[in-house]
Formats: C-alpha cells, sequence, structure tokens
C-alpha cells in the first residue's frame, strides 16, 4: 500500500519536460496497481458469496404418477363353469379405458346393482358372461362407442343352512366359499360336529322351499351314503336338516 501511494504523489506532481518519461512510467505503474486492487477485491468478493452459500440439493428425479387405480380383476372369484348371480352376490364391473365407470358393489335384494350412468340393472339370474353382454349393451346404446366391458365375481352371497336335531352343534351355517351352491350332506353333518351318540343317520330330513314357494321333505340315508362313500346329495342354501333320534 504504501508504494501504491508514493506512486498516486508521484504521477500528480507537476511534470517537466525532462521528466516526462518518469511520469508517464508512474501513471502506467498506478493503472496496473488501480487495475490489480479491483481485481483482488472482486475475487475476494466472489470467495466470500460462495463460501457464505450452502450447497443446493439436486432436483429430485420427477416420479411417476401413483394414481392409477388398481385393476379390479386381481381380487375377483374364479367362478364355477354358468355360475348364476343371486342377490347379495358382490360383483366388480370393469369398463375399458372409462376409469369413472368403474364399479364394485353388492346387488341388492332384488338383485340389481347401481351403474355409473345407467343407474339400477337387474343382473340377478345372469351368468357372468349374460351380465357382461348386458352392461355392455346398455353402455352402447346411448352412451359410448364399441364399450368393452367386464363384468366379475368378487364375493358370494352369505348363504346358509341349519342342522338341527342329533348333532353335536346343532344351529345355523355359512356355505363354504368354495361351495356358495350347495355341500355334501355328510360335510354339513361334520359342520355341526358330527352325530351324537343317539343319533339316526339312517333318518335324516331336509326340509326345502321349491319353485313355487312351498315346502318340500326330502329322506336321506346317510347311513348308505357313508358306506357307499359318501356324496350323492347336496344340501343347498336355506335347507334344514334335521337328524333324527335313533329308537331302541
Amino acid at each position: 500500500m504504501h508504494s501504491v501511494s508514493r506512486t498516486i504523489r508521484s504521477a500528480s506532481a507537476p511534470c517537466s519536460h525532462s521528466s516526462r518519461r518518469n511520469c508517464a512510467r508512474a501513471w502506467s505503474q498506478l493503472l496496473l496497481l488501480t487495475l490489480a486492487a479491483l481485481l483482488f477485491a472482486a475475487t475476494s468478493s466472489a470467495q466470500i458469496v460462495s463460501t457464505n452459500q450452502s450447497p443446493q440439493p439436486e432436483a429430485a428425479a420427477a416420479s411417476p404418477p401413483t394414481n392409477a387405480a388398481p385393476s379390479l380383476s386381481s381380487v375377483a372369484i374364479n367362478a364355477p363353469s354358468g355360475y348364476v348371480l343371486q342377490p347379495n352376490d358382490q360383483v366388480a364391473v370393469e369398463v375399458f379405458g372409462e376409469d369413472d365407470l368403474r364399479t364394485n358393489g353388492r346387488l341388492n335384494a332384488e338383485g340389481n346393482l347401481s351403474l355409473p350412468l345407467l343407474g339400477s340393472v337387474r343382473l340377478s339370474g345372469l351368468s357372468l358372461s349374460q351380465a357382461t353382454l348386458r352392461v355392455t349393451e346398455l353402455y352402447g346404446r346411448d352412451y359410448l362407442v364399441s364399450p368393452k366391458v367386464n363384468v366379475m365375481l368378487v364375493g358370494y352371497a352369505k348363504r346358509r343352512f341349519t342342522v338341527l336335531g342329533q348333532v353335536n352343534r346343532p344351529g345355523s351355517y355359512e356355505m363354504p366359499e368354495g361351495s356358495p351352491g350347495g355341500v355334501d350332506l355328510l360335510e354339513a353333518i361334520a359342520m355341526a360336529g358330527g352325530y351324537t351318540r343317539i343319533a339316526a343317520p339312517e333318518r335324516i330330513s331336509i326340509r326345502r322351499q321349491n319353485t313355487s314357494g312351498g315346502d318340500q321333505i326330502i329322506k336321506v340315508d346317510a347311513k348308505r351314503l357313508t358306506r357307499k362313500g359318501g356324496g350323492g346329495f347336496v344340501v343347498q342354501p336355506g335347507d334344514t336338516v334335521t337328524v333324527a333320534e335313533s329308537i331302541f
């Protein structure tokens, strides 16, 4: 800094003809020193700013959207061939390319399902393929061009049967998940805890409601079925099985 001051005083002094060369040299030195000082100041300021700034985190990579709804087909049940939909069955309806029309619900007591745009549609009494054709026809009639519809069974309606009489656990039982249409008589007896000591397996009666609304009584000899290796009579939803007492 002292050399800069001396250079400034020397350059500021009046220059005679003989000292013009020295004056020019002094002004050149002053210009160089001034430029060097300015460069040093700018470099120091940049270093201070760089030191005070915290490193910025890298921008997170854009993640793909995760709000896509899962396919309803992943929860569908592999229904038996020709299965006919019943009231309270749970079904799922998908329309390809139309997520707003996706539906997952139970048929009501009348066998109807509420569908977007269509309202209440009766599906009870139809197979899954027939229900698919029905919904396809309704959407294609007024709303969509060549819709691709899929109707799937998601859950069976709660179907029950009753076992009374000489069994260890008389009461009402739900049909197994894999046998919604009925269960073998011997399996039904086993679900009720088996026969009591005084049971008469050869005298079992099944009360069943027929299509006309009345009841019919069916007599079955379960002892003979057992000798044959089981099978031969299916207990249907709504049946009441009564095991008689043995007569000594």
